[in-house]
Order: structure tokens, then sequence, then C-alpha cells
């Protein structure tokens, strides 16, 4: 963001007493001498003086490798709740959840508008899975996955045929299937709709941020640039409505 902006956000002065501070010489960014209009972020050393400025709450964005068995919830009265278990020093939440039985990348923020966009179905986000079931994957199998498939929940109201998506067989028991929905315990009710039962789900891929080589429990900060990325995929879109696929 703009100097001045970042400076105003902390609470020290306004936007215009900002650029007054920045053409005195008074601020140094990165030990530099600070210009007017230049642009900062989280990662400089914004000084007035010998004072570093913080903005008033820094923009957290985790990728975690959830364990199964982890429930994503903040009700403490779950043992095993995704709070408890990050015991993160900033207070941050999930966007989007995987269930208790399945594993993989979840993305947990302070960021509440980060949250929403993330969680608005019309948005299509792009959510890459690895899938393992208890039958040998078939060529069939796979292109009814593609197609859509009807899924039905009567105690939770739930009758719909999902939208066509990309899967692909990876190994005799296993695939891979990337959803742009969000439909509850999808893949798992998906598989049941057509005889399979899922034996381990783990979630690799949400936008352009990747699970790679994490292991389970471990978490990571973004990177600037995976966080430009997102935002550029998430920016000015408009919509509601929520979900896990898992």
């Amino acid at each position: 963001m703009r100097l001045n902006k970042y400076i105003s956000g902390a609470g020290i002065c306004s936007r215009r007493e900002a650029d007054r501070l920045i053409e005195s010489g008074r601020v140094t960014v990165d030990g530099r001498k600070a210009e007017s209009g230049m642009q900062v972020t989280e990662e400089n050393d914004v000084r007035i003086g010998k004072k570093r400025i913080r903005s008033k709450e820094e923009k957290i964005v985790l990728a975690v490798y959830k364990p199964a068995g982890i429930v994503c919830t903040e009700d403490m009265r779950e043992r095993k709740n995704i709070i408890r278990f990050l015991d993160y020093p900033v207070r941050v939440t999930y966007a989007g959840r995987l269930d208790k039985d399945s594993e993989g990348l979840l993305i947990m923020t302070n960021d509440g508008d980060l949250i929403n966009s993330m969680m608005r179905a019309r948005h299509r986000h792009e959510k890459e899975y690895k899938v393992t079931v208890n039958r040998p994957v078939t060529d069939e199998f796979i292109e009814k996955l593609k197609a859509g498939v009807r899924i039905t929940d009567k105690e939770k109201g739930l009758d719909a045929v999902t939208l066509p998506c990309r899967a692909k067989k990876t190994g005799k028991y296993t695939f891979s299937i990337v959803l742009t929905q969000g439909l509850n315990r999808q893949i798992r009710r998906m598989c049941e709709a057509l005889g399979y039962k899922v034996e381990r789900l783990i979630r690799i891929r949400i936008l352009n941020i990747e699970l790679g080589k994490m292991k389970s429990g471990e978490v990571r900060r973004l990177t600037e640039q995976e966080l430009k990325e997102i935002d550029e995929q998430t920016k000015g879109r408009q919509d509601e409505g929520a979900g896990g696929a898992s």
C-alpha cells in the first residue's frame, strides 16, 4: 500500500500529515529516506525517526496442513478443534472447512474480507484433492465424476447434481479431482453415490496455494507472491454462499 496510507493506518497521523513527515525526510524505509507515493508492505522496516511503525493489525495468512482427526470449529468444547491445535499467537480462523476425517491444506487468516471472498460459492475457486478409495478406480467412474453426480441427504435437505469437474485416475485405488463447488462432504457423497467409499482424502491446493512438501501439522506463512496472486484472484468479487467439499 502507499506509504502515507500505511502510516495513517498505524494510527500515527492523517495521510496529509504523513505526507508532510515524508517530505521533511523524517521517514525511512529499510534504512533509506522515503519518497512520496512509494509502496510498502509489512515486510518493510518503516520508521519515523528511530521508531518503527507497524499497522494496527498485521495481516496474517497461513497455510496449514490439517491432520485427520482435527475439527474445523471455533467451539472450544471440542477438544480437538483447529484453533486449539494451531495455538497461534494471533487470533486467526479458517477460510473454508475440511471435515474431521479429511486432511491437507487449510487457509487460516485474520483477514475477514479474504475469508468472505473465499467462501462465496459462485466465485468458483478451484480446490484440488488426492483421493484413495476402497475399490479399483475405473474409467467409467472417472467419467461420471467429471460429468456430475446426484447427491442426496434427507436429514440435511440436500438434493443436488454436482457441477462438471476435472478428475483423473492416478493409481489403482487413487484419483485426483479439482472442484469449483463446495457442497458439504461433496467428494465423499459423490463416491458413495457411485458405489465407492473414500479411505483417504487430502486437499493439496486452494486457488494458487499448494500443499507441496508440507508435512501433517506443519504451518507456514504465505509468501508475498502468493498473497499477491490470491488477492488478484479474489479481489472485487461479490456474491453469497459457502461450504466445504471434503
